[in-house]
Order: structure tokens, then sequence, then C-alpha cells
């Protein structure tokens, strides 16, 4: 076993950041966007434009290290480029917040806001990061089984649990519903930051055929 120390960090410092921009960006919005001040509402804008770049760059940054399982690394790309249109969305409605004196208006922004939530890191994250990210780093052998499992089965109880809201089953996603996949992502922010992930001296050789496949696509 060979030790993948610096794609390893780079994965784990986009993770962290996206921890960190994402809850910044809640801060700043407040529970209510509606109160919030215009520096606040872009200072939160910002930071899910950071939080974005760092999703995208999680998945890009796997590419080179998963050349075996093409598939669910580029539906794993998908999943994120999906999840990023929704936050993209959302932002985009509280930047149009600062920008009507409507109170109708400003309601229906907010619920935009609060739907793209739901959808992007709640529904498409338990897919993407979840069981389709847990199910690639196990096949692939990158972290501890045990650890991919927690993402494999967290994953999916979080996009239950999200879509039980949109039906109607729930009226706020269940807290503990999002715990599993809290653990995932951060162990991945954490642990896989500092140690990197474990690669076999053949999967080490495999990593350049991938990035040259990602460009020729």
């Amino acid at each position: 076993m060979t030790s993948s120390l610096r794609p390893g960090r780079l994965v784990g410092i986009l993770f962290a950041l996206t921890f960190i921009t994402g809850i910044a960006a809640v801060i700043f919005y407040g529970d209510d966007p509606r109160a919030a001040s215009d520096t606040r509402l872009g200072l939160g804008a910002v930071l899910e434009l950071l939080l974005i770049a760092a999703n995208l760059g999680t998945a890009l940054a796997l590419l080179p290290l998963v050349r075996k399982q093409q598939a669910l690394a580029f539906s794993y790309v998908a999943a994120r480029v999906i999840e990023c249109t929704f936050i993209a969305i959302g932002l985009l409605s509280l930047l149009t917040l600062t920008k009507t004196s409507d109170a109708g208006v400003a309601g229906a922004l907010v619920e935009i806001k609060n739907w793209t939530f739901l959808l992007g890191p709640n529904l498409v994250v338990g897919i993407g990061n979840g069981l389709i990210l847990g199910t690639l780093l196990y096949r692939a052998g990158l972290v501890p089984r045990g650890m991919a499992l927690v993402g494999i089965i967290g994953g999916p109880l979080l996009t239950l649990a999200a879509a039980g809201v949109i039906v109607g089953v729930f009226d706020e996603l269940p807290k503990v519903a999002a715990l599993p996949e809290i653990v995932w992502e951060g162990y991945l922010a954490t642990y896989v930051a500092i140690k990197g992930f474990k690669l076999t001296t053949a999967g080490a050789r495999d990593r350049a055929p991938l990035v040259q496949t990602a460009v020729a696509v």
C-alpha cells in the first residue's frame, strides 16, 4: 500500500471548506433573510459561491484517483453539479431579495431559498456525497470500508427524509436523519485531510489515464 497524501489532503481541505462556507452563509442569512441587511445577504451569497467552487473541487480532485470506477466518478461529478445548481438558484433568490420591497415577493423568494436548500444540500447530497461517493471510495479502497458504509447508509437516509418533507410526511427535515451524513463528511474533512488516501501501488499507476480521459471528454 502507498499513501496518497497530497490528493487526500486536497479533497479533505475542500470538504472542510464546504463546511465552513456553508455554515457561515447560513449565519449571515439568519433565521429570516428578510430581516438581514443587504450587506449580510451579499456576504452570504459570496460564501455560497465559494461553497459551489469547493463542492465542484471535491469531485474533480477525486477523478485522477479512481480510474477503474469511471461511471461512479462521473456520476459523482454530475451529482455535485446538480447540487450546485440548486445552491446557485437559492443564492440568486436572496440577492433578488435586496431589490424588492414587496412583502409577498420577498416571502416567495425566501421560500425558493428554503426549497433549494432542501433539494440541493439535502436530497441530492444524500445521493451524491452519501451513496455515490461512499460506494466509490468503498470500491476503490481509499478509506476504511466501515466508514464508507456510514456514507452509503446515511446518504439514502437523508435523501428519504428530504423526500418525506416534499410529500408532506414531515413538516421539517428530522435532524437525526442528517447525522450519519454529517459524520461521513466530517470524517472526509478531518481524517482524510491529515492522513490522505491509501492506494495500492497498481492503483497509483492507474491514476494518470483517467486525467487524460477526463480531458478528452
